[in-house]
């Protein structure tokens, strides 16, 4: 059991987050701990997952998350930047982790010597974080964002009936009606998982984050100096039995052609080079000249955020996209 104990003012500052990252990991740990079959309603994307674990060299890195089981240090997956950031955004703030923090928490949980999968957060910090969030962003592409238009769906709807409850009626009446996995005796938020923990949340704020794929785990960080954050399964997980991804419209492709075509209504998110290729399933430097065509032409932009290049619609590929798409997609750049 997970036992936090918190005090007045902390429990007034509830407030509840989506989280890309978070997503991403536990979506990692339901597949690790299911390794001969993941339950309904998770089956499907489970297998393109492990397919994209399986094939995709440049989301090996993210295998240290397993490596981190059955707890780790919370800057692996830090607090969410705000209510419902990006997925960019989260990793920027991964890679951007002050490296007393990195070595607070390690001399925290490891004592002066840290395993050797986490040691090099400690003695190459910059190339460490850069590995593991261009690993992120590579799966994220190729297994999670496919399906994130109909997850983010159900989870704006759940922090959406939250709100209201934590508006109407404070947060005992929230915490109280949780989750079956997390249990409320004022002053105590009681996590049911295999580790035993115990800690005292004193003038700080409880961040709520809801996860579609928190059957995977029950996700608990307390190592931030103001934030005490808690997932907990979101309703609407079903969603996941319908979310498929979508090919990109047959006129798109007669006149651009297939790749181009696919490389652009792919982009109704921003994307890497790399991302894009582990998406579609095409070489990099493929990508990268259709992607060179595609902003000549004025309908994606290319920036620089960080170490990584970011690929994004520019109006005149939305406008393109809605038009030949026949109304199926809504993009955002």
């Amino acid at each position: 059991m997970i036992r936090i104990e918190l005090d007045a003012p902390t429990l007034d500052r509830t407030r509840i987050a989506i989280s890309p990252l978070w997503e991403t990991v536990v979506g990692l740990y339901l597949i690790e701990r299911n390794p001969h079959e993941v339950p309904w309603p998770y089956a499907g994307w489970a297998a393109r997952a492990r397919d994209v674990l399986r094939d995709l060299p440049a989301a090996a890195p993210i295998r240290l998350y397993l490596s981190a089981l059955p707890r780790s240090p919370d800057f692996l997956t830090p607090i969410p930047p705000g209510a419902a950031p990006t997925l960019d955004e989260e990793l920027h703030g991964l890679c951007n982790t002050p490296q007393a923090v990195v070595e607070e928490q390690l001399d925290s949980y490891y004592g002066g010597d840290p395993p050797d999968w986490i040691r090099p957060f400690r003695d190459d910090p910059e190339r460490a974080f850069a590995q593991v969030a261009d690993a992120l962003a590579a799966y994220w592409e190729a297994a999670m964002a496919p399906y994130w238009p109909v997850m983010r769906a159900a989870l704006d709807e759940e922090v959406l009936h939250r709100a209201r409850a934590l508006a109407a009626d404070g947060p005992d009446a929230l915490l109280t009606g949780l989750h079956q996995r997390v249990t409320w005796e004022r002053p105590v938020l009681t996590l049911v998982k295999h580790l035993d923990y115990s800690f005292n949340a004193v003038d700080r704020r409880l961040l709520l984050i809801p996860l579609i794929f928190s059957a995977g785990a029950l996700m608990c960080s307390t190592d931030h100096p103001e934030v005490i954050a808690v997932s907990y399964q979101a309703r609407g997980a079903a969603v996941l039995a319908e979310g498929r991804p979508q090919p990109a419209p047959d006129r798109l492709a007669i006149l651009l052609g297939r790749g181009r075509a696919a490389v652009l209504d792919a982009l109704s998110r921003p994307s890497t080079t790399v991302g894009l290729a582990a998406t579609l399933g095409l070489a990099p430097s493929t990508v990268s000249e259709h992607l060179a065509a595609l902003t000549a032409a004025g309908v994606v932009n290319r920036r620089r955020a960080g170490r990584r290049v970011l690929y994004s619609l520019e109006p005149a590929g939305t406008a393109l996209l809605n038009l030949l798409g026949d109304g199926r997609r809504e993009h955002s750049a």
